[in-house]
């Protein structure tokens, strides 16, 4: 019989049939039927009619069993009458059922030679003698597998007993109807299979489609075959471009020459690998992208295809860049300042802050470091992370007062692309680059009133937002502050927000200056006279007493920074091995400028006319170069880096007129 894998030749199939008892031309036609493709309809009729020829007075039918294996249908039954079709159409199969439902129940032939007799007719008499079928012979049809797939059965209008041939004719008739039910079932499965397949690559391509990273399919040795719909939004070529020498344009040149052995010997090993290269994307910028190969394998453990997927990672490579930048700068810095590697001392006032820090540091509590200039206020921050659960992560250093006020907020917080002129993409500010770790803000008394305002959310939410985007970012960041301001002062003087200095304020260091810490000045002059000697290969070994006594009489208005220098100076003229400075080089009267630095409470009332002053000189200039604009992407207030309602109620505070702004800039900037 046929299966769902392969069909018989015509041959094959009637070999089984003796030729003396068989009507070969009514097989041979079933049988051709089938195998050009007919409707299990069309060659069930064909079978019954030619069979029906085969017998003078026989009417054939052929029924199929329903789905649930209780039901029986007609499948073919061309000169059957209509009323008996019709009242047994659908019958239930039973072991008293007629002689079809019978034989189908019992799994085996049923013939009755006088259906008025016949108790399995007893409650169809009346349609029996309506009629006139007096007998019917039936046989179930079976499939390969030994399961009933319908009947079927001959009439005869005159009461008749089945002789050899007729029984033999009935099964062979039986058998060529499963073959045709078989095979009908069998293709209609394979063609649901193919529908289900074809469904489900169209759901697969479409989900590929959606994906967005860049999918490409290789064969197995590396030759293009296609690509997801990404990729083409990403690179604008079309599907027949991308299956051409286009597709290797978008790749970049240095790229392919680099990676071509690379590509070839791993494809060679068949087991996943990946690298980088850059992609052209459709705007014609070249971006990074990490690819990935994936191999497929078939039964056997042979490679049959290639996945490469393609993830942007320009963002990851910039932000890595960034990073060696800030190393490069971070290394300079410790160069610069590599005195202060460690904190040199023992006074009892020094003594006082390392215990402020041991107790501090392992906690994430935001601390205000304050103490005049030069008295190594960042060397405490570093020290308190260095003591820190953050330790192993960043430590990012911000001077406040180095970066202009029209920066400040763009590069704490980042700023979206096209938030203002110049921003052509994504930056991300050093709040970001400090997650997980510290930042530290030096000089925090200069900050504008409006970044100190982004800053205390930051304190209290710990969230903000870029400039140029409404989106919250969430950071893990501890922060650490410091000034030379009295910023209590400022804050009575309303230059510095009063809840801003609070939420600073929870831990306070006070960093003593070197005046305050005399009994340090003697180790202090010995680490740093080493210091410098080793750099400038030199053999000091004492220091002049008389010398030391100018140290320790020096009032140090510049604190361990001026210290510093006057050593460095000092060791590069030295030309012995007792170190020795000129006392013209430590003014006598230096009280007076350190009582400028300790106090600052008597100039303060002139500071919040000053930073107004500044304020308004930063506003004017960003309106002039945005010609009058206030909102939008190319605004002053984009420049600005704060909110565009913001810089309208400053600008009508200061009493700002913006509409003389608008023009032309050269002129203006030149007025």
């Amino acid at each position: 019989m046929a299966d769902a894998k392969t069909l018989p030749d015509v041959r094959d199939l009637r070999s089984p049939f003796p030729a003396q008892t068989l009507p070969s031309e009514a097989v041979l036609d079933a049988l051709k039927m089938i195998l050009i493709g007919a409707s299990l309809n069309e060659v069930l009729k064909s079978l019954t009619r030619l069979i029906e020829a085969h017998g003078e007075g026989m009417l054939c039918s052929i029924l199929l069993l329903d789905e649930d294996g209780l039901h029986l249908h007609y499948g073919a039954a061309a000169n059957l009458p209509e009323a008996y079709r019709a009242a047994t159409d659908g019958v239930r199969i039973g072991p008293n059922v007629g002689s079809c439902g019978a034989a189908a129940y019992l799994q085996q032939p049923v013939f009755v030679s006088d259906t008025l007799s016949h108790r399995n007719f007893a409650s169809t008499r009346n349609l029996v003698l309506e009629s006139g079928l007096r007998a019917a012979w039936s046989t179930p049809i079976m499939s390969q597998y030994g399961k009933v797939l319908g009947t079927f059965c001959m009439y005869y209008r005159e009461v008749r007993q089945p002789g050899p041939d007729d029984i033999q004719l009935i099964d062979y008739a039986s058998r060529v109807a499963g073959i045709a039910i078989e095979h009908e079932r069998s293709r209609s499965a394979m063609t649901t299979v193919f529908e289900q397949i074809k469904k489900s690559e169209a759901e697969l391509r479409t989900i590929i489609d959606a994906i967005p990273q860049l999918i490409v399919a290789y064969g197995a040795n590396g030759n293009f075959l296609y690509t997801n719909q990404t990729v083409l939004d990403y690179t604008g070529l079309t599907k027949e471009e991308v299956n051409s020498e286009s597709f290797d344009a978008v790749l970049h040149p240095e790229d392919s020459e680099r990676l071509r052995d690379e590509r070839n010997a791993a494809l060679s090993r068949g087991v996943p690998f990946e690298y980088e290269r850059r992609v052209r994307r459709r705007d014609g910028q070249y971006r990074w992208q990490l690819i990935q190969f994936k191999p497929l394998r078939d039964e056997a453990g042979s490679v049959i295809r290639w996945y490469g997927t393609g993830t942007d990672i320009e963002d990851r490579k910039q932000a890595e860049e960034r990073m060696r930048n800030e190393n490069i700068t971070l290394r300079e810095e410790i160069d610069r300042f590599q005195t202060y590697e460690s904190i040199v001392g023992s006074s009892e006032a020094l003594r006082g802050v390392l215990s402020q820090i041991s107790k501090v540091a392992p906690t994430d509590s935001t601390v205000l470091i304050s103490g005049e200039t030069g008295t190594g206020k960042e060397l405490i921050a570093s020290a308190i992370h260095k003591r820190s659960k953050r330790s192993a992560r960043a430590f990012i250093r911000v001077n406040c007062a180095a970066i202009p006020p029209s920066l400040i907020a763009s590069e704490l917080f980042g700023y979206e692309k096209g938030a203002f002129t110049g921003a052509i993409q994504r930056h991300a500010g050093r709040f970001e680059s400090a997650d997980g770790g510290t930042i530290f803000l030096d000089e925090i008394g200069e900050l504008l009133p409006e970044v100190q305002i982004a800053l205390l959310r930051v304190l209290q939410e710990r969230e903000f937002e870029r400039v140029g985007s409404s989106k919250p970012i969430s950071i893990d960041v501890r922060v650490l502050a410091a000034t030379n301001r009295n910023l209590e002062a400022a804050v009575g003087a309303g230059t510095f927000r009063q809840d801003l200095f609070y939420r600073l304020n929870v831990f306070p260091i006070r960093v003593p200056s070197l005046r305050e810490r005399k009994d340090d000045i003697p180790l202090l002059v010995e680490y740093l006279v080493e210091r410098y000697a080793k750099r400038t290969v030199k053999r000091i070994s004492h220091i002049e007493k008389k010398t030391l006594g100018l140290f320790q009489a020096y009032e140090w208005p510049g604190n361990i920074r001026e210290l510093q220098n006057v050593i460095e100076r000092a060791v590069i003229l030295c030309d012995r091995e007792t170190l020795s400075v000129d006392e013209t080089w430590l003014p006598r009267k230096s009280s007076q400028l350190s009582g400028r630095q300790v106090s600052r409470v008597g100039v303060l009332a002139d500071d919040k006319k000053e930073f107004a002053e500044r304020e308004r000189n930063a506003i004017e200039f960003a309106l002039t170069e945005c010609q009058g604009r206030v909102s939008g992407p190319h605004g002053a207030a984009a420049k600005l880096g704060i909110p565009h309602q913001t810089l309208a109620s400053k600008i009508a505070s200061l009493g700002i007129d913006n509409t003389r702004f608008k023009g032309h800039p050269s002129k203006q900037a030149s007025a």
